[in-house]
Formats: C-alpha cells, sequence, structure tokens
C-alpha cells in the first residue's frame, strides 16, 4: 500500500503562516484525489480540502481564503499552505490519498496560539 509522510506542522501564533507537505512512498497519478482532513481533541475528524481530477479544490468554509492546496505530481507531493491561522485550527492534520482504497497519513500536529 501507498505510504503518506507528512511534515511541516508545529507552533504558530494566531496570524501566522504554515505549510504542511504529504508525501507518497511511490508514483501517484494526476486523477488519484488527496487532500487534508483535521482532527481537533474531542471532535470528530473532518476534510479540510481536496484536490481531485484536473486539480479542481474544494475547502470546508472555514478555511476558504486562507488555505490553500496544491499538488506536485513529479515530486508525488501534496501541500496545504495555510494563512491567517486561528487558534481554531488547532488538530491534527492527515493527509489523504484515493486510489481504489483510502490511504492515511500519520498525521501532523498544527497548534495556534492566541
Amino acid at each position: 500500500q501507498v505510504q503518506l509522510v507528512e511534515s511541516g506542522g508545529g507552533l504558530v501564533q494566531a496570524g501566522g503562516s504554515l505549510r504542511l507537505s504529504c508525501a507518497a512512498s511511490e508514483s501517484i497519478f494526476a486523477i488519484n484525489p488527496m487532500g487534508w482532513y483535521r482532527q481537533a481533541p474531542g471532535k470528530q475528524r473532518k476534510l479540510v480540502a481536496r484536490i481531485g481530477t484536473g486539480g479542481r479544490t474544494d475547502y470546508v468554509d472555514s478555511v476558504k481564503g486562507r488555505f490553500t492546496i496544491s499538488r506536485d505530481n513529479a515530486k508525488n507531493t501534496v501541500y496545504l499552505q495555510m494563512n491567517s491561522l486561528k487558534p481554531e485550527d488547532t488538530a491534527v492534520y492527515y493527509c489523504f490519498l484515493e486510489t481504489g482504497y483510502v490511504a492515511w497519513g500519520q498525521g501532523t500536529q498544527v497548534t495556534v496560539s492566541s
């Protein structure tokens, strides 16, 4: 199965920025949707952003205008640029890849202090 490895999480003050990366262990195709979920303490895991076939992107309303998802198929990597971060963005962020099954990364912690 494809392995996904995330990086780029950390601690940042409100209003700051972080860039998450997720690298796949093998070649991926541009048609394979990838994206990010997040899970805050005591809450369900929720979709944050997804990039699908043809580069179509979808975002949860709460991050529109602040987060940008992109991918580099040559590097088998998807990114999440997060700007104007808020304390409510604090969560563990999980990368996913849809390829007949859903592969998940191990998660990376993002903490935004007020």
